[in-house]
C-alpha cells in the first residue's frame, strides 16, 4: 500500500509558510522571468495564459487507480523543521482528497518548492519543473502553504469569483496605490459550490490596505464574518478539490469548538463499500470525542466495517482508538493536540444503523494506552487553575482491567457505564474519564 506522507528523513519536497496574521504578499514582476505575468499578487501566468484561467489542460492528470499524483521536491534551503511543516500541510490535502502529493523521483512534470522573496505559484499544471515560492518569514502557516499549492492545482482566489459582489464589498479607496489589480474578478465556474468566507484561498480583510484599520474587503451582509484564515483547508476547500478533480471521496472538516457527526444515512443503514473521514480541527485546545450510539457489522478483528480514530490529521498519525465494530458503548478519547481524524470504513456485505458522535474542546487531558502511568491535575503539586475541564482516558486491551488510585482523595468518583466523573464538593472542577 502506497503511503503519501513523507517522514523527516524522506522530506525531499517540503516547504514553509508562517503568518501570524494572514496577509497577502505581493509578488513583483522584476523577481521573475520576463515572460511571466503576475496576477492578483501571487498567481503566475505565462504570457497569453490569462484567458485560460478555467482551462482543463491546467489540471494534473488522474491515474488509472483514480488518484491524482503530484510529484513535489523542495529546495535544500529549507530546514528539516520547515519541511515537516510542509509535510503536514500537504498531508492534509492528501488525506481528504484524491490529490496525493508524492516525493518526486524521475518525473519530468513536478512542483519545486523554493525559498522566495514572496509567496507565489504558477496557476495549474504548466509542465516541466514548475516552482512555488515561499518566503520563510511570511509563508509558513499550514493554510498559507495550502493556498499556494492550491494555485498549482488550478484554483483562483475565492474573492475573485464571478459572483463575489453578492458576498463581499471591495473598498477600493482603502487599497494601496498600484495594488488595485489584485482585486479583480474572473469568469469562474465556481463548481456549483457556495461562496466560502472560510477558504484558505480568500484574502484577509486588510490585505493590501493603505493604512492600519482600513479594510479592503468587507463581507456582506454581515461585516463581522471572519475572512482570510490560514489554519488549514475549510470544508468547502476540500469539496472543491474533490469536485474539480472528480474524486470519489467522502471527507469533511469540522472546525467548530464543538459539534456532532454521524455515519451516512444515520439512523438508517449506512451504505456498503464506503470510506469516510472526518477531520476535527479546533484552535489551541485538545479534543474530547465520545460516541453517543454505535451499531456496526460485527466481524473478526473488525476487518469488515469499523471505526478508527487517529491522534492527528492523517492516517499516519498515532492511533487513539483502533478498529472497533459491533454494538455497545465505545470508550471516549482525547487528542493530545488540536486535530483528530475519524475513519469509518465499510465492506460490500452486511450494514447496520451506524453511529453518532459528538466532540468538544477541553483544556487538558490525554488518552493513555500504556500499561501504567501517572495522572496529575494541572500545575500539580501547585493549585490547579479555575474553570478547567480535564478528561483522561485509559484504554486497556480486551481481558484486562484498569486499577487506579487517587492520592490524595479530594473529590468523589461516580461511575456510570464505564465512565467516571470527578466532582469536588458540589462544583464540577475537573473530570477524569476511565475505561
Amino acid at each position: 500500500m502506497m503511503k503519501y506522507f513523507l517522514l523527516p528523513s524522506q522530506l525531499a519536497f517540503l516547504c514553509n509558510f508562517v503568518l501570524s496574521k494572514p496577509v497577502q504578499i505581493a509578488t513583483r514582476n522584476n523577481d521573475l522571468e520576463s515572460e511571466i505575468a503576475v496576477h492578483e499578487g501571487d498567481i503566475l501566468l505565462r504570457r497569453g495564459q490569462r484567458s485560460a484561467i478555467n482551462c482543463e489542460s491546467c489540471l494534473w492528470p488522474k491515474s488509472q487507480d483514480g488518484l491524482v499524483k503530484v510529484p513535489v521536491n523542495i529546495s535544500s534551503d529549507f530546514s528539516l523543521t520547515e519541511r515537516s511543516w510542509i509535510a503536514d500541510a500537504l498531508q492534509e490535502v492528501s488525506t481528504l482528497t484524491c490529490v496525493k502529493f508524492v516525493n518526486r523521483t524521475t518525473e519530468t512534470d513536478y512542483v519545486y518548492v523554493e525559498h522566495g522573496q514572496s509567496c507565489w505559484s504558477y496557476f495549474g499544471k504548466i509542465g516541466g519543473r514548475q516552482a512555488v515560492g515561499l518566503m520563510k518569514n511570511g509563508c509558513m502557516d499550514k493554510g498559507a502553504i495550502q493556498h499556494e499549492m492550491n494555485h498549482a492545482l488550478g484554483f483562483i482566489h475565492e474573492q475573485a469569483r464571478s459572483d463575489r459582489d453578492k458576498f463581499v464589498k471591495i473598498v477600493w479607496e482603502h487599497i494601496m496605490a498600484g495594488e488595485q489589480g489584485n482585486f479583480g474578478k474572473v469568469k469562474s465556474k465556481n463548481l456549483g459550490l457556495p461562496y466560502d468566507y472560510s477558504s484558505v484561498m480568500h484574502y484577509g480583510a486588510y490585505d493590501f490596505s493603505s493604512a492600519p484599520g482600513k479594510p479592503t474587503i468587507v463581507p456582506i451582509p454581515n461585516p463581522s464574518v471572519p475572512i482570510g484564515q490560514r489554519e488549514g483547508l475549510s470544508n468547502l476547500d476540500v469539496a472543491k478539490i474533490n469536485k474539480l478533480y472528480k474524486c470519489n471521496c467522502c471527507s469533511s472538516v469540522l472546525p467548530k469548538p464543538k459539534g456532532s457527526f454521524s455515519s451516512v444515512n444515520y439512523p438508517s443503514p449506512y451504505p456498503n463499500n464506503s470510506n469516510c473521514l472526518w477531520l476535527i480541527r479546533i484552535r489551541q485546545s485538545k479534543i474530547f470525542l465520545q460516541f453517543e450510539t454505535f451499531d456496526l457489522q460485527t466481524s473478526s478483528d473488525c476487518s469488515s466495517d469499523y471505526i478508527k480514530v487517529y491522534n492527528g490529521n492523517s492516517k499516519n498519525s498515532p492511533v487513539l482508538l483502533d478498529k472497533y465494530c459491533g454494538k455497545g458503548p465505545l470508550p471516549s478519547v482525547v487528542a493530545s493536540g488540536s486535530t483528530m481524524l475519524v475513519e469509518f470504513a465499510t465492506d460490500e456485505t452486511v450494514t447496520a444503523t451506524g453511529f453518532r458522535a459528538s466532540y468538544s474542546r477541553v483544556n487538558c487531558g490525554d488518552t493513555f494506552r500504556d500499561s501504567s502511568g501517572v495522572i496529575t491535575s494541572p500545575n500539580y503539586p501547585n493549585k490547579y487553575p479555575k474553570n478547567r475541564a480535564c478528561f483522561w482516558v485509559i484504554s486497556s486491551p480486551v481481558g484486562y482491567k484498569v486499577r487506579h488510585r487517587l492520592i490524595p482523595l479530594l473529590f468523589s468518583v461516580v461511575f456510570s457505564n464505564g465512565i467516571s466523573f470527578c466532582l469536588r464538593e458540589q462544583q464540577l472542577q475537573w473530570c477524569a474519564v476511565f475505561w
